[in-house]
């Protein structure tokens, strides 16, 4: 059973980040409270994996600072790539893996991989050599890994962005399970139909700055901003 959210809301402070003395992220003010999945938009270069990976606790900011419930630390977390890593094991064993890590039981990790797998429907798989999966496949199989753990927050870096439609489609299901199931989805995406149909929330980003944080009914019906509005409709922002 999942743990109650407790250390929400995931807030980051001025945020800033550069790499190689280019500045990426822009002193950036972004609250994260429990609901609806949140999906971060913009153009390529706008930051939004960077974001996600300071979030995440993966790379450290160079200025500002993100806290959960008013804390800095990184607390039950977990993140998916667009193109996840497959340990050299089976279905079942990279499923269990975080919960080995974890310190769990073998008993008790086998029955967690298990449901993991069976929600994302692997588990007939569950022997399988992992990287003999599909491409869309092994996004499930990266999803079940995550949720396996009892995450508060599941950070998605484009999911779906390899897959063709009906994997795509059968990863959204996930997506929509895990929220449904109480943990924050915050994830990215360059399709617009997908945010429509997953987002509760749009953070949108541009240059590395925050832009617009609004309801995703909100900012699709009216976004604030002209560079949102002009992204919505699909042209190229400067």
């Amino acid at each position: 059973m999942r743990a109650p959210v407790s250390h929400l809301p995931l807030v980051a402070t001025q945020l800033r980040y550069a790499a190689g003395g280019v500045a990426i992220l822009h002193g950036l003010d972004l609250a994260i409270e429990a609901g609806p999945p949140l999906v971060i938009l913009g153009p390529n270069g706008a930051g939004k994996s960077v974001l996600l990976r300071l979030l995440h606790g993966l790379i450290v900011p160079t200025g500002g600072n993100v806290t959960w419930s008013g804390e800095p630390g990184r607390p039950r977390g977990a993140m998916v790539f667009q193109r996840p890593v497959m340990l050299r094991r089976s279905v079942l064993a990279n499923a269990a893996y975080p919960l080995k890590l974890a310190g769990q039981p073998r008993a008790a990790r086998h029955a967690a991989a298990m449901a993991a797998l069976d929600r994302v429907g692997l588990a007939g798989l569950a022997t399988r050599a992992a990287r003999r999966l599909s491409g869309g496949e092994q996004q499930r199989l990266a999803l079940a890994r995550a949720e396996a753990t009892g995450p508060e927050v599941v950070f998605l870096d484009e999911p779906c962005a390899s897959l063709d439609p009906a994997a795509a489609r059968a990863v959204e299901a996930i997506i929509a399970g895990i929220a449904g199931r109480g943990a924050k989805v915050v994830m990215t995406t360059h399709d617009l139909a997908q945010a429509r149909r997953l987002a509760g929330e749009i953070a949108f980003l541009h240059r590395g700055r925050l832009l617009e944080q609004a309801p995703a009914a909100t900012f699709f019906s009216a976004p604030s901003t002209p560079e949102a509005a002009a992204f919505l409709r699909g042209e190229l922002l400067a």
